[in-house]
């Protein structure tokens, strides 16, 4: 079976790094567990780094951060379904929010249960994906301040989420000019300005963050530290927290291209034939892993001899070459990874997770 492996030191590191960059810029911030998928094992390492805030998109995984530390503030971040509202209530002490008629839900199920929920209200600023546009913000809190139960917390916007639209200083400037008139018209407080993920962390390390952008929800940059917008691991940080190992099942010298009337295979794909690799050969290596799992391409071998080929549901396959390491069946060959990559390798049962 292939291993996930999670590097405690690692994740450590980059935890403490960013634990840094926003102490000094008085920025609070949740740690995002959705790629973890719920893992017992892997939340645990997220708890015992001292974090006091988790943010999920299951209910599930929320339920299981509780079960292992209640007084975790857990964070729902997306709109919840209307069957799925009273577990919501239950497991999450904040949610995002953007639809009226669900809050008017989340007053309901809060009263019933006998608790406080905590709302951050989403504003559209052009990504196209949850939100609620700037124009009827304002008649939109006013109904929300006067549910019962309902404590609003924040305003939020996502980007690069849907359609790839980044985060720039005038759309942060623009939510925390939302912020000041609700303020102003309603005499509340909003304590939290939520505009910033993974990928809006560039923008506060070139000291272009609008003053008022004071809490981040950040999952990407913490498992992989990476700068999202140069594509760079930022410094002091690592980023292979996460890596996948797969044991060669087969490895045999084979020729380059295949044989015979080519159609299609299961993924749709038709092969492409390089004439001038007629009567050439190089070792192929099955690896124990496939599409079922994970696509090749969020999958990146930590030796750079090694070249991805394809892969079909179960099997990856490789070339080594002219196979100089000696490599052998029965050996790990090891890939670092994108997030993509690492979330269906976290959803997959196939594969072992473990701690190094």
């Amino acid at each position: 079976m292939a291993v996930l492996t999670l590097d405690r030191e690692k994740l450590r590191t980059n935890y403490i790094r960013m634990k840094e960059l926003f102490e000094d810029r008085n920025v609070s911030w949740g740690v995002v567990s959705k790629l973890l998928c719920g893992n017992k094992l892997f939340l645990q390492e997220l708890i015992n780094l001292g974090i006091n805030e988790i943010h999920d998109s299951r209910i599930s995984n929320l339920a299981m951060i509780k079960r292992l530390k209640r007084d975790v503030q857990t964070v729902y971040i997306k709109p919840v379904s209307k069957k799925n509202v009273g577990k919501m209530v239950e497991f999450a002490d904040v949610s995002l929010n953007s639809e009226l008629e669900t809050i008017r839900m989340i007053s309901a199920e809060a009263v019933n249960q006998e608790k406080n929920h905590k709302i951050i209200i989403m504003v559209e600023t052009g990504d196209l994906r949850e939100g609620v546009m700037g124009e009827q913000l304002i008649d939109f809190y006013q109904e929300v301040f006067q549910l019962p139960r309902i404590e609003v917390i924040g305003l939020g916007t996502n980007l690069n989420c849907l359609n790839g639209v980044m985060p720039s200083t005038d759309k942060l400037i623009q939510l925390s000019l939302y912020k000041q008139i609700i303020e102003l018209k309603f005499g509340r407080e909003i304590p939290w300005l939520s505009a910033g993920t993974s990928v809006t962390i560039p923008l506060m390390l070139s000291h272009q963050l609008p003053q008022g952008i004071n809490h981040f929800r950040v999952g990407e940059t913490l498992y992989f530290g990476v700068d999202l917008v140069k594509e760079e691991i930022i410094e002091g940080m690592h980023g292979d927290v996460l890596e996948l190992h797969a044991e060669i099942i087969e490895l045999q010298e084979k020729p380059l291209l295949p044989t015979g009337i080519l159609a299609a295979n299961p993924s749709g794909e038709i092969a492409e034939i390089d004439e001038s690799l007629y009567g050439k050969t190089s070792f192929r290596a099955i690896v124990d892993v496939g599409l079922l799992d994970v696509s090749p391409n969020y999958l990146f071998p930590k030796d750079p001899e090694i070249v991805i080929l394809g892969a079909s549901s179960d099997m990856l396959i490789v070339n080594l070459g002219t196979n100089q390491k000696g490599h052998k069946v029965g050996e790990t060959l090891s890939f670092s990874l994108k997030y993509m990559g690492a979330l269906g390798l976290l959803n997959s049962a196939y594969i072992e997770k473990a701690i190094v």
